[in-house]
Parts: structure tokens; C-alpha cells; sequence
């Protein structure tokens, strides 16, 4: 993918279906991705998806589903009827809800549709190494539990992993460079990392570490000239390519 705007993912967060589709018409030819999330789904509903679709865009439905693998499964059986191109779930909920959700997914792809790309949550972009020994109760370092996390993901038979672009060139390392890799936690430089902790340039997401895709929000959409913000990450990574 040598086009950066087919790996960039603007995440739509908005309250309205309103609010969504001005931000979009201020970006018009720009934004070839976006990602809908829990709070613009809720309020839209799936039709949200079916018009992004219609719109030209394609559609990550990030609603990090984490249940038993029964609903799980049933879950993304419903989501692949939609025609996202993009759905996750919470890898911590194991290689047998990972499995079903998989199954899922195969079952709801219209015929004749490729497949989503389903991919599991590692760890929270906002989660720090003290907050997992602390608060989730789980040991060690952060990087070893998204390792992990990312070998149980692609041994349940998904495509990859939402992670930390600073997790990438562990996560290649241990299920392989084809293992696609979506990072949140984006933020040129000079912005506020607000709720975020582990947090890298959209350059050194893309151009050292190697994601596969990055996600990124409100540096975008809350700039006063979206589009203009838009153009100043692009060409900053079109220097220094």
C-alpha cells in the first residue's frame, strides 16, 4: 500500500450521524477509511454503516465485542451482513470466543463479498503497564502481554491485532510480517495525547514501526480546519518517506 491514505483510518467519533457525515464533507476526496465506534454507532445504528458504504468509504466497526463465544459468534454474524471491511473483538476473551467470532464472520459475509478482516484488541492504547499490574491484575510487562495476546489472536484464525504502534515490531516478530497490524494512539507531534499513553507520530507509526494501518481521531476532527490538519500529516509523511 504506497498510498498513505489508504492506511490511514479517521476515526469518526461523533455523537450524531450529522456531526459524522459534515466532518466527512469538509475532507471530501481526502478520507478513504473510517472507523465507526460505540459511541456513533449507538447512535446511528448499523444503517451508519451501509451509508458510509454507499458514500465510498470503507468501514472499520470497532465495537470490540468481548462475550461468551455463542454471542460472540452470533454477534459478527450480524456485523458481516453489514459490509464492513474492518471488525474486532477483545482478544482477552480468548482463542475460543476468538474462534467463534471467526466462524461468525464467515457466516454473515454476503456471497460473492470478501471477507472482513477481524481482528482482536490487545491491550487499551490507554492502559499503562502500572494500570495492567494494578488494576487488571495481570503480571509483568505490557509488551509480553500483547505478544501474547497476539499469538492466541492468530492462532484462533484472525487476521491480526489492534495494538500500540510501538508493540508493531514485536507483534511482526512473533506472528509474522503478513499479520496486520491497526494502531491507535496517533498524535503528531506537538498534540495532546489526552486519555491516551502509549502514543507515537503518525511518521514513526507508519514509517519506523511499520503498522499496517493507523487510527487516528481528534487531531483531525477537533482541528478548527480539519482538512488543513489533514494535509499537514500527509505531507509530513510524504517528507520523510
Amino acid at each position: 500500500m504506497t498510498d498513505f491514505r489508504e492506511r490511514i483510518i479517521l476515526a469518526l467519533d461523533f455523537g450524531s450521524p450529522e456531526e459524522a457525515y459534515a466532518c466527512l464533507d469538509r475532507l471530501t476526496g481526502d478520507v478513504k477509511y473510517v472507523k465507526v465506534g460505540m459511541e456513533l454507532f449507538y447512535a446511528a445504528g448499523p444503517a451508519i454503516v451501509s451509508t458510509l458504504k454507499e458514500r465510498g468509504f470503507k468501514v472499520f466497526v470497532d465495537l470490540k465485542i468481548h462475550d461468551i463465544p455463542n454471542t460472540a459468534q452470533g454477534a459478527m454474524r450480524s456485523l458481516a451482513r453489514l459490509g464492513a471491511d474492518m471488525m474486532n473483538v477483545h482478544a482477552a476473551g480468548g482463542v475460543k470466543m476468538m474462534a467463534a467470532a471467526r466462524e461468525g464472520v464467515e457466516q454473515g459475509t454476503p456471497a460473492g463479498s470478501p471477507r472482513p478482516l477481524l481482528i482482536g484488541v490487545t491491550m487499551l492504547t490507554s492502559t499503562s503497564e502500572d494500570v495492567m499490574n494494578s488494576q487488571l491484575l495481570i503480571p509483568g510487562k505490557l509488551e509480553d502481554t500483547v505478544a501474547g495476546y497476539a499469538a492466541f489472536t492468530k492462532e484462533a484464525g484472525l487476521d491480526g491485532v489492534v495494538a500500540s504502534p510501538l508493540e508493531v515490531p514485536l507483534i511482526k516478530e512473533t506472528c509474522g510480517t503478513s499479520f496486520v497490524t491497526v494502531t491507535p494512539g496517533i498524535r503528531p507531534a506537538g498534540s495532546a495525547k489526552g486519555d491516551q499513553t502509549r502514543v507515537t507520530t503518525p511518521e514513526e507509526a507508519l514509517l519506523t514501526l511499520n503498522s499496517d494501518y493507523i487510527v487516528i481521531g481528534r487531531a483531525i476532527t477537533g482541528a478548527v480546519d480539519p482538512r488543513a490538519a489533514w494535509n499537514d500529516m500527509i505531507d509530513s509523511l510524504k517528507a520523510s518517506r
